[in-house]
């Protein structure tokens, strides 16, 4: 009965406290306003590809290990995507070292993207079971780093071939298997290949058929002939990230090729709610100064979910 009554005092007291600090929010003008703001769901969130400042990373001024501190400082974005590329180790006390450096600074890492590491629809079976194997280690890094993907390319393939989109589907089956232990998603960017067709990524994705294997659309990369707009929206359902490619932007903050306000309607009327990453490569502008500005652009379409 005294532990009984105990709980029930605390409980109590939690109570007054709480209902006391929103009667103090509600006094203080501009407090409950800053505190709903906070903790309002938007209807996405927005990432930084690190592949943004990849000139920066190869000239040598910035270390991917110092990623999350520009994220925080530089651009106040709570997420941000890997390059493999740019990993100076994959051993596990970098990763948690990295995974530290993200933590400090109240940074996600949300997934791995993955380059260099064979043609997974090779027309060769030991080349694609290589492929697969090659990926292997950077699910075992997401896993660490608490990604929720790794991103892959499809290898190669004419639009429309059935056995090259066959063989992609039997690569990311197994790849798929080798995640699921860590439900890590396999997922695949438009960047090359199949991929960059539409008709044949789908293909791929019914073939595999397993809810940890998707799609990264980028509103770029596509080929001359493809409608960027129809090929996003046939890879929205099977999305579960998103690049926000950017080159250059006009004197009112708007993207000179892509028009987002289309393209950010297909994404949010597909009922995406997760990440968007800004992937700057333009030339104009400084790689801080194209994020910032893709940053303002993609905040105008933020809204409660």
């Amino acid at each position: 009965m005294a532990t009984e009554g105990l709980s029930r005092r605390m409980f109590l007291a939690r109570t007054v406290r709480a209902t006391a600090g929103i009667a103090v929010a509600q006094s203080v003008p501009g407090l409950a306003g800053a505190s709903q703001e906070r903790t309002m769901k938007k209807s996405f969130e927005i990432s930084l590809a690190a592949w943004s400042v990849h000139k920066l990373f190869y000239a040598g001024k910035l270390k991917q290990i110092d990623m999350p501190k520009l994220c925080r400082q530089e651009f106040d974005i709570s997420g941000l995507e890997l390059v493999n590329s740019f990993f100076p180790s994959p051993q596990y006390g970098y990763c948690k070292s990295l995974l530290k450096r993200a933590a400090d600074h109240g940074v996600k890492i949300l997934l791995i993207m993955c380059d260099g590491e064979g043609d997974m629809a090779h027309p060769d079976k030991g080349e694609r079971r290589q492929a697969v194997r090659n990926h292997r280690k950077w699910i075992d890094v997401a896993a660490v780093l608490g990604c929720h993907s790794i991103r892959c390319n499809s290898g190669s393939g004419k639009p429309g071939d059935a056995d090259a989109i066959a063989r992609c589907a039997e690569s990311f089956a197994e790849l798929v298997e080798y995640a699921r232990g860590d439900k890590i998603n396999v997922i695949i960017e438009n960047h090359g290949g199949l991929s960059s067709h539409p008709e044949s990524l789908v293909a791929v994705m019914k073939k595999v058929n397993d809810p940890l294997f998707g799609t990264l659309p980028d509103f770029g990369n596509f080929p001359d002939g493809v409608d960027r707009y129809e090929a996003v929206g046939a890879m929205m359902p099977y999305a579960k990230a998103v690049s926000a490619k950017c080159y250059d932007f006009d004197a009112e903050g708007d993207e000179t090729r892509i028009d987002y306000t289309k393209m950010m309607r297909i994404v949010l009327d597909s009922g995406y709610r997760g990440w968007v990453g800004i992937e700057y490569e333009g030339n104009r502008m400084t790689e801080l100064e194209g994020v910032k500005a893709c940053k303002k652009l993609l905040e105008r379409f933020q809204r409660p979910a």
